[in-house]
């Protein structure tokens, strides 16, 4: 080999050691914002006047859209409104507290004559905390008799109906097991803390007793609720899934550190009736979501993950956030270097998009289709354009590369919303609903068995579904222990549509 060879081998080395050490200190970059980084990416920082390309799909656009100037969106400050803690504390009870004289003080210090009120003035407005109480309730049934009959020698007895306990043999009320319910899921407490605030109250009351009211009270009451939803869910025409990962004990056939996930189903931003479904499922597969949709045809919004490709009969719409979220995650440490350059081009495309998406939230369906065609059309043609121009000039394998080429390789689903009106241009809406399961899941770390994974899917769809439909997750719970037992809902499932969280009687009572 002669020395130029050697040379130029050498040469290709070291370009090859040095492309490898930029794409190690990008991941180093990377990991790094995401332990100690802000999570949000709903905007970046983004240099200015390198923006030829987008510039002229903007005008095409939208000519009056004013572009975010570089330190509203590096920063941000809370504003403050008149009238903001009137506002806040409107739907609470209010008591009037006057702090006066007391008799023997209401005397002139000059001439002694007895001082009367002339009037009174605001000073400040508390907020009192009022401790939690436990009480226990014993019930009796009260017996009647017929003396009438008595006497003629047939003798008439009756007694006073009960309500239905909603857990047999059980101390368990309504209100107990709708707390725990909304302690765990709502408030993220786990139960070996509950049950310390239940000795602090004079209760012992174990985790495990509360466990077991969580997976009797979802079983007997929840589940049959979350099924009539998801027959109703499955009649829509635009819906939402997404999944994360939970680990579940005793899990037959399966090592207690596999991962099994939990499935969010939501109706979409325009439907009727806003619904959020949690499932359970051992494994990611697409079978699972494939099963949960079998019935359903019309537009799914999700990630890009392959399982989904498994449900026939659909059409998939494709999430913007999760485009630009590739974007974020390729800018590196230092956003103002030229490398930043190409990676904040993509988010602002991305942000864009959004931008006019807002702006679009008031008008039909119709008219929203139209104007997506006209305003957004134009930014997703530059955006592809820019994508071409870019794809091969950029690192392979490298965050950015990879940016590119998911939004390249999916074009076809991310501009699928654009056929129809009610679509949604981003998933953030199952992500929102799954967002407090992933909250949780920090704090009580894991399910102990399928059953109560299980259940904790149905007391999820019932608290999501609450919030949806602007209910008090605990006056929801609460209502349906309540009203449920000793309702003869499985001879007649007609009666469960009065437990629905947009039927009137549930919206009348637990706001």
């Amino acid at each position: 080999m002669s020395a130029s060879e050697q040379l130029k081998k050498l040469e290709n080395r070291i370009s090859e050691l040095e492309q490898e050490n930029k794409k190690l200190h990008d991941t180093v970059d990377h990991l790094t914002r995401k332990l100690f980084g802000k999570s949000s990416e709903k905007t970046s920082s983004l240099p200015m006047g390198q923006m030829s390309l987008f510039d002229e799909a903007e005008i095409t656009a939208d000519p009056k859209a004013p572009e975010p100037d570089l330190k509203e969106v590096q920063g941000y400050r809370r504003k403050k409104f008149p009238g903001q803690r009137a506002e806040l504390l409107k739907d609470l009870p209010r008591d009037k507290r006057l702090c006066t004289l007391v008799e023997m003080d209401r005397f002139c210090e000059e001439c002694d004559t007895t001082l009367v009120s002339v009037g009174e003035e605001f000073v400040r407005t508390e907020i009192e905390f009022i401790p939690a109480k436990v009480r226990v309730i014993d019930y009796y049934r009260e017996t009647f008799e017929c003396r009438t009959c008595r006497k003629d020698g047939k003798p008439y007895m009756e007694k006073s109906p009960m309500p239905d306990p909603v857990i047999q043999h059980s101390m368990a009320s309504p209100s107990t097991v709708a707390w725990v319910m909304h302690q765990k899921f709502v408030n993220a407490l786990p139960l070996y803390r509950q049950e310390k605030e239940w000795q602090s109250l004079g209760v012992s009351l174990s985790r495990a007793t509360m466990a077991n009211w969580i997976m009797v009270a979802s079983r007997d009451w929840l589940l049959p609720l979350v099924e009539l939803m998801r027959k109703k869910l499955l009649d829509e025409h635009y819906l939402h899934v997404d999944e994360t990962t939970v680990q579940v004990m005793n899990e037959k056939g399966r090592k207690n550190t596999t991962d099994s996930y939990m499935w969010v189903y939501s109706s979409g931003k325009h439907a009727e009736h806003a619904i959020r479904l949690f499932e359970y499922q051992p494994g990611r597969s697409g079978k699972y979501p494939q099963e949960f949709l079998k019935d359903f045809k019309g537009y799914l919004h999700s990630d890009a993950y392959v399982g989904y490709k498994k449900i026939p009969e659909v059409t998939r719409c494709l999430c913007w956030a999760h485009v630009r979220r590739k974007f974020v995650d390729a800018l590196p440490k230092d956003i103002h270097r030229p490398e930043a350059t190409l990676a904040s081009e993509g988010i602002a495309f991305c942000n864009k998009l959004f931008e006019i998406e807002k702006a679009l939230e008031e008008l039909s369906s119709e008219d929203r289709r139209l104007e997506r065609v006209k305003q957004e059309k134009p930014v997703l043609d530059a955006f592809w354009a820019w994508i071409h121009s870019n794809k091969d000039k950029v690192l392979p394998k490298s965050k950015l590369s990879e940016a590119l080429h998911y939004a390249l390789n999916n074009k076809e689903e991310l501009i699928n919303y654009l056929k129809d009106g009610n679509c949604s241009i981003s998933n953030n809406l199952a992500e929102n609903s799954i967002r407090p399961f992933t909250i949780g899941r920090k704090n009580w770390l894991f399910s102990g068995s399928p059953k109560g994974a299980t259940a904790s899917a149905a007391v999820y769809s019932i608290i999501e579904s609450a919030k949806a439909n602007g209910l008090n997750p605990y006056k929801y719970l609460h209502f349906i222990f309540s009203q449920l037992p000793g309702v003869l809902f499985r001879q007649h499932p007609e009666f469960l549509e009065d437990c629905l969280p947009w039927s009137q009687e549930v919206q009348e009572n637990c706001k």
